[in-house]
């Protein structure tokens, strides 16, 4: 052990996990088989503590195991005296109900950039997600925040997806 070892603070453990994972889902990326369900959204809605609107877009894979997708977005958030742009990461699993519904839940990091007075502040939060969607890409969900994350955020979308062969 080094005495003279720098001291590593929240913020380099936070990118250095950040990293990690993005070479996770790099690689199953990379060894995924071509996925027809895959697909571009957009989202809007609102979020408590603080009191916001927001919107945003996400991109969505097909299963890369069954019934478990993962869905990066970002979104902005607005009102108040400061506003929110936010990373998500989230991992979903989907559980079929009926035939066209599907109920999922997961989640996963995020990186919060809030502005304030010209300032910019980044922060590190988890959102854990639970939402109803339906087969032809409209979907709602409820996201619960810890760390610096809003505490919770309510919002419906849609995701446009490629037609199967």
């Amino acid at each position: 052990m080094l005495l003279c070892q720098p001291v590593m603070g929240d913020s380099d453990h936070f990118f250095r996990r950040f990293l990690i994972v993005f070479a996770v889902v790099t690689v199953l990326f990379a060894i995924t088989p071509q996925v027809w369900a895959q697909g571009v959204g957009f989202q809007g809605g609102v979020t408590v503590d603080p009191e916001q609107a927001f919107i945003g877009t996400h991109f969505e894979t097909g299963e890369l195991f069954q019934n478990f997708r993962f869905r990066p977005g970002i979104d902005g958030s607005f009102g108040g005296d400061f506003s929110l742009a936010t990373l998500n990461i989230e991992f979903l699993y989907h559980i079929q109900v009926g035939r066209s519904w599907s109920v999922y839940q997961g989640g996963g990091p995020a990186v919060i950039f809030v502005r304030q007075d010209d300032r910019t502040s980044t922060h590190a939060g988890t959102f854990f997600t639970f939402g109803f969607a339906h087969e032809n890409g409209f979907f709602t969900d409820f996201k619960i925040g810890t760390g610096s994350a809003q505490t919770l955020k309510f919002g419906v979308g849609f995701t446009v997806r490629r037609k199967t062969p």
